[in-house]
Formats: structure tokens, sequence, C-alpha cells
């Protein structure tokens, strides 16, 4: 099956990790949901909570890439789908009630055959029991 060409959208190239930008504490705080709080024991012990970290930015950018990704090759297939149904040769009404009857033709007569086998040597097996 041929693919459909399609242009590729030119878009931002993916930076290296020794070139991305380094973040500050309080952007890196903010963005991954680890925050500080000071909590005080008996105003002696100050002691640090942190909550469970969220996704980074760059963990939530790869995922969108991905569903993105999936998103358009799922409508390529789509497209891709759409012209192989074209060149199907699809059969007039005609011949397909003729075939239709056939088939539940055929069906009747084997299920009326088994059916007597089946009569035959459960008959066959009573009378040797």
């Amino acid at each position: 099956m041929g693919k459909l060409l399609r242009r590729k959208t030119t878009g931002v190239k993916k930076k290296k990790k020794s070139e991305a930008e380094p973040l500050d504490s309080a952007q890196d705080s903010s963005l991954s949901g680890n925050k500080e709080t000071s909590q005080s024991d008996n105003n002696t012990k100050n002691t640090v909570v942190r909550k469970a970290p969220l996704l980074s930015p760059t963990v939530v950018k790869q995922k969108t890439r991905i569903k993105i990704a999936f998103i358009e090759k799922s409508i390529q297939f789509l497209r891709e789908v759409k012209v192989e149904l074209k060149k199907v040769a699809w059969p007039s009404r005609t011949q397909t009630i003729g075939s239709t009857v056939v088939v539940l033709i055929l069906v009747f007569m084997i299920a009326f055959f088994l059916g007597i086998v089946d009569f035959g040597l459960a008959s066959l097996i009573k009378v040797v029991l």
C-alpha cells in the first residue's frame, strides 16, 4: 500500500541536554511541584516536609509529543483506508442477495445432515450400551 505524502511541519529542534537552560530553585520547585513547608515542633525544631514531586515539564512535553504523534499516525492510517476503499469493486445488490441465499441454503443443508448423523450415532450408542 502506498502512503500518502504529506508535508511535515517544521518545528523547533530539540535541545540537547547540554544546551538546556538550567532552572533556578524557585522555578524548579514551582514547576515540579516540590513545595517546602516548615513546621515547628514545640518551638524548638524546624522540620522540612516535601510533597511528592509532579512530572517535570520535559516529561510532560514528551508525553504530549507522543500523543500528537499517535494522533497524526491515526489520521494518516484513516486517509490510507479511505484511498483503499475507493479501489474496492463492490458487488451489486442482486449479486449480494444471490450470494446470501446460496449461503443460507448450504447452512441449512449441512445442519440437517449433521442432525441426522448425530441422531443416528446417538441411537447406535443407546443400542450398544
